[in-house]
């Protein structure tokens, strides 16, 4: 069974940056996206920021300009660069890696901006 490990997540105060990253326990094909989500508690989860395949990117109109996302496409392994931190950011993020026949997630990791 592939996992997704996460790492980089943590408290930090507002302003502050943080580097999210995930790559799968093993190799993954065929891969058509890969993203971030995040769930704040008593809400439900949201898309973060994704990147396709072809390297077109998406993101969530709370983060633009201040997160970015990127891929090694090597490495099956996606990054969240989140700059400009602010406490409403606070969640589980979770990575997302969208296949031909299967969709993965990882176990979540905090981030929490204090204000």
């Amino acid at each position: 069974q592939v996992q997704l490990m996460e790492s980089g997540g943590g408290l930090v105060h507002a302003g502050g940056s943080l580097r999210l990253s995930c790559a799968p326990s093993e190799r993954i094909f065929s891969i058509d996206a890969m993203g971030w989500y995040r769930q704040a508690p008593g809400k439900q989860r949201d898309l973060v920021a994704t990147i396709t395949a072809g390297g077109g990117t998406n993101y969530a109109d709370s983060v633009k300009g201040r997160f970015a996302i990127s891929r090694d496409s090597a490495k099956n392994t996606v990054y969240l660069q989140m700059n400009s931190l602010k406490p409403e950011d606070t969640a589980v993020y979770y990575c997302n890696i969208h296949a031909v026949n299967y969709n993965y997630w990882g176990q979540g990791t905090q981030v929490t901006a204090s204000s």
